[in-house]
């Protein structure tokens, strides 16, 4: 099962380049498109750190890459963070991120965001899948402790439709 889950999030870090690429090149059509494809969330800078949020659902995704969500996997959606620094656009990888979702009906999950590598056009990052099986706001509360040392915090309230 665990296999499984990092088979997805490998699967998911490995599309989203095509969306910065797109991106880069200043095309509005190309910041749509990595709208629906990587799911941007939300974007901060939190003391001189940008924190960019991408949530995917991967039911989407999947059907998108016609394959099957494995058998008895109850994850619904892979929760990426990436972080540059303000100033110098530096990827900041080295870190510990955790993150506390808590869904519509007030139920809550909290997971530790495992180092996912680099892709070409996207730098290093944190990811894990959450369960996201109910339509409405979740609120997501992360918690970074990057190799400066300073622990940080960013909240923000994404819905599931």
């Amino acid at each position: 099962m665990k296999k499984a889950a990092i088979i997805i999030a490998a699967t998911f870090a490995l599309s989203a380049p095509a969306a910065f690429a797109a991106m880069e090149h200043g095309s509005m059509k190309g910041m749509e498109h990595m709208e629906h494809k990587a799911g941007v969330a939300h974007e901060e800078v939190v003391d001189g750190v940008k924190a960019s949020f991408m949530i995917i659902s991967m039911d989407e995704r999947m059907k998108e890459l016609k394959m099957a969500k494995p058998a008895g996997m109850k994850e619904t959606h892979h929760l990426m963070v990436t972080f540059t620094d303000a100033k110098s656009g530096k990827n900041l990888a080295e870190g510990e991120v955790k993150v506390k979702v808590q869904a519509p009906d007030k139920s809550s999950q909290e997971k530790d965001l495992m180092g996912m590598p680099g892709m070409s056009g996207m730098g290093a990052g944190f990811g894990a899948d959450l369960v996201m099986d109910k339509k409405g706001k979740y609120g997501v509360m992360t918690k970074f402790k990057l190799k400066d040392g300073k622990v940080r915090n960013s909240k923000f309230w994404y819905t599931v439709k």
